[in-house]
């Protein structure tokens, strides 16, 4: 286990309330949560590993997995629903070929759910790497994906470097 992963685990455990902190550094400083993790989180604050799991499991901010080069999120909030957010999010899965919470095989697209972005009145609404984006429609979604590598068909632009 990295030494900085204890040092943010002994930071937080004697604040109350230090375990959601604690959770949000972890994964700032790993872009996940290590499954290793949970285990010394738990005992750092006094409580079953299930219920540490149950926090990460239960607050959709949190992965225990890495996430992909570029992390696209799509509202799921009723105005982005009434105004075509479950279209727009078939769409996604359809050409990304994974679900929500779910990388694409080669890494480099992960898509997740967010239930709110504040632009409900311009839903339906996305962020790309954590760039908003209001009123979308699947060929912008699908332009956006292809400035981040994804080619039409879902095909994604190999770089310099990749196989």
């Amino acid at each position: 286990m990295p030494a900085s992963a204890l040092e943010i685990i002994k930071q937080h455990a004697g604040r109350e309330g230090g375990l959601l902190p604690a959770l949000h550094e972890l994964q700032h400083t790993f872009g996940h949560i290590p499954t290793e993790l949970v285990g010394p989180v738990a005992q750092a604050f006094n409580i079953s590993r299930a219920e540490v799991h149950g926090v990460i499991s239960f607050y959709p901010d949190f992965r225990t997995e890495p996430a992909g080069t570029h992390v696209l999120r799509i509202c799921r909030a009723e105005a982005c629903q009434s105004m075509g957010a479950e279209e727009l999010a078939a769409h996604a899965m359809k050409i990304l070929g994974c679900g929500f919470h779910s990388t694409t095989p080669d890494a480099r697209f992960t898509l997740e759910p967010v239930y709110c972005l504040g632009l409900c009145a311009q839903s339906p609404a996305i962020t790309l790497d954590d760039q908003p984006y209001a009123r979308v429609t699947p060929q912008q979604l699908e332009a956006l994906l292809g400035s981040a590598g994804l080619q039409p068909g879902g095909q994604v632009a190999k770089t310099e470097g990749q196989p």
